[in-house]
């Protein structure tokens, strides 16, 4: 009896120290971030879905950049932060893992350029614009060249600045989700990064229409999400709200024939509203998800959100889109 109330004490205690976000990366967050998007990585590849839908793939270019380097993401990374702001071109992608990569074989990248910063190594695209950073065997980051030296910056001061209040709102999502999202306004992680046109780009634009916004995701047992924004008046979240449950019902009459197992998508959508609040909630079977993947991916094109991260020359050579509302 006493063992099993230690081993219940010793639980508790585990899951009350367990932090949303590793307290490293939390010194790495630039101040004036508007949007962080969260991903326990070491815990996403222990699901089913994970197993179902990434980890059985042939990748060539990814695997053969595994061999040459040493290092895999679907492998080596634990937890992944993304903090993005305002500004153009900016944001930078934080990771907590296993990075015992072979520089020799970085170096010997021609499209590779190595340049120093405060006796940190950047390794960065031929137009020094964007790149990454391996600070220690268990910490990297990426992203424009600007962002990741305020990230050194703020690193080397320990976090002392003033720090982003996004992080307590994100320190509240419980631990059960692996996958989050916060945004204070301006710009929106989850909208920024839907497809540029179809059933999910109207998804998109009521996102970049919420003030703040909050998303969480279980990928235990399928997918069992909920995304809660505020907005300025009562009145716009009623509006919002109509449009959200007008697309879902869109959606489900959009089902192709021969495919009602989809209809089990739409109807596992739930909108809500009270106040200024709009809640979505999504629960839906894992043998779904895959096709709720599709459904989302049917748009040719990158998401305009990630833009950030491409260099001048990229940028020139992606297609043009129409602007979103924000």
């Amino acid at each position: 009896m006493l063992r099993i109330l230690l081993a219940g004490v010793l639980s508790v205690a585990a899951m009350q120290s367990a932090e949303r976000i590793d307290n490293v990366l939390k010194q790495l967050v630039p101040r004036d971030a508007v949007s962080l998007f969260g991903a326990q990585m070491d815990q996403v590849k222990a699901t089913p879905l994970y197993q179902k839908l990434v980890a059985g793939q042939k990748l060539t270019q990814l695997d053969e950049f595994a061999a040459e380097t040493n290092f895999d993401p679907r492998r080596d990374v634990r937890e992944l932060l993304i903090a993005s702001n305002l500004a153009k071109k900016s944001g930078v992608l934080l990771a907590r893992g296993n990075f015992r990569v072979s520089l020799d074989a970085i170096a010997k990248n021609k499209d590779m350029r190595r340049t120093t910063y405060k006796g940190y190594v950047l390794w960065t695209n031929p137009a020094q614009e964007a790149g990454f950073c391996i600070l220690d065997s268990t910490l990297a980051i990426a992203g424009p060249v600007a962002s990741m030296r305020a990230a050194l910056d703020r690193y080397r001061d320990h976090g002392a600045q003033e720090r982003s209040p996004l992080l307590d709102k994100a320190m509240a999502i419980p631990m059960r989700n692996q996958v989050w999202m916060v945004s204070g306004g301006g710009t929106d992680f989850l909208g920024d990064n839907m497809p540029e046109s179809g059933p999910a780009s109207n998804f998109g634009r009521i996102f970049h229409n919420l003030e703040s916004t909050r998303f969480e995701a279980d990928l235990s047992h399928g997918l069992n999400a909920f995304v809660q924004g505020a907005c300025k008046t009562e009145a716009d979240a009623k509006s919002l709200a109509d449009a959200a449950r007008g697309l879902v019902g869109f959606g489900r009459l959009s089902v192709p024939d021969g495919q009602p197992q989809l209809l089990r998508v739409w109807d596992a959508i739930q909108v809500t509203q009270q106040g200024r609040t709009l809640n979505v909630n999504a629960d839906i079977p894992a043998d779904l998800v895959a096709q709720l993947l599709q459904l989302l991916e049917n748009a040719p094109g990158r998401p305009s959100g990630r833009s950030s991260f491409y260099s001048s020359e990229e940028e020139s050579r992606r297609p043009k889109s129409k602007s979103r509302p924000h």
